[in-house]
């Protein structure tokens, strides 16, 4: 455990030591607030959907979390050709208690970013409607930085090239953003849209968090949590593996 632990501080303070780092991090979602809510505000409104603020602003959050989580896994590349990583694995700890500490790091630091959005979507206008569910809210981003870091490492620790992580993300980020109903409403959509973003573990946290802060649910906060829970699991087991093969 004490190994879990220092891992865990050690992803927070390289994280939170970076100002540039962090403020940069916060532009993305800022954009997508002020630009998608204010930009397609009027039409939503206009077709019956209210505030596109209160809708988008959860998905906004959803991705912050995200994106920080997934770009974790290039510690572990980044690591590896510094040669940090193989420092790290000389020290007499299994590798799971490594791979659970850096996971449960990048967890953290991609809840508190999705925090930092939260308080900057009430800046331009979002409110919650029931503020006893905040805590559920928070869950559900712990539960999508779980995921989407264990993806990452599990993903980084079959590369070696900086690039190619990058260009995978590329094609893996921008689609589970786009087809988690963050940015549109899923009711009416074609089948086989239905399908994939039924698919896809984002379109759980999007769910949970939105349920949670303006009581919209889409599938059900009991199968948003056990969907996000189950994929946990999975990419944890399967990331643990992977990291368990990686060589220095």
């Amino acid at each position: 455990m004490s190994a879990i632990y220092i891992m865990w501080l050690r992803q927070l303070k390289r994280h939170f030591r970076s100002k540039a780092r962090l403020i940069g991090s916060l532009g993305q979602p800022l954009l997508f607030l002020l630009g998608f809510g204010f930009g397609f505000g009027s039409i939503y409104q206009r077709a019956g959907g209210g505030s596109y603020i209160q809708f988008l602003a959860p998905g906004i959050i959803a991705m912050s979390v995200l994106f920080t989580a997934i770009f974790s896994g290039i510690e572990v590349i980044w690591d590896r050709q510094f040669g940090f990583l193989k420092e790290t694995l000389v020290v007499p700890v299994s590798r799971l208690q490594i791979m659970l500490g850096k996971t449960l790091g990048g967890a953290t630091v991609a809840t508190i970013q999705g925090l930092f959005v939260f308080f900057i979507s009430l800046l331009v206008g979002f409110r919650p409607t029931n503020l006893s569910l905040l805590p559920l809210a928070f869950l559900f981003m712990f539960l999508i930085a779980l995921v989407f870091t264990a993806v990452g490492t599990a993903i980084a620790s079959t590369l070696t090239d900086m690039h190619a992580f990058q260009l995978i993300m590329n094609f893996l980020v921008m689609p589970l953003f786009f087809l988690s109903g963050a940015l549109f409403p899923l009711e009416g959509l074609p089948k086989v849209m239905s399908l994939i973003v039924s698919l896809n573990p984002l379109s759980y946290g999007v769910d949970g968090i939105r349920g949670a802060l303006i009581g919209i649910f889409n599938f059900g906060v009991m199968f948003d949590f056990m969907a996000l829970l189950g994929s946990s699991i999975i990419f944890l087991f399967l990331g643990s593996f992977l990291f368990g093969r990686i060589e220095a």
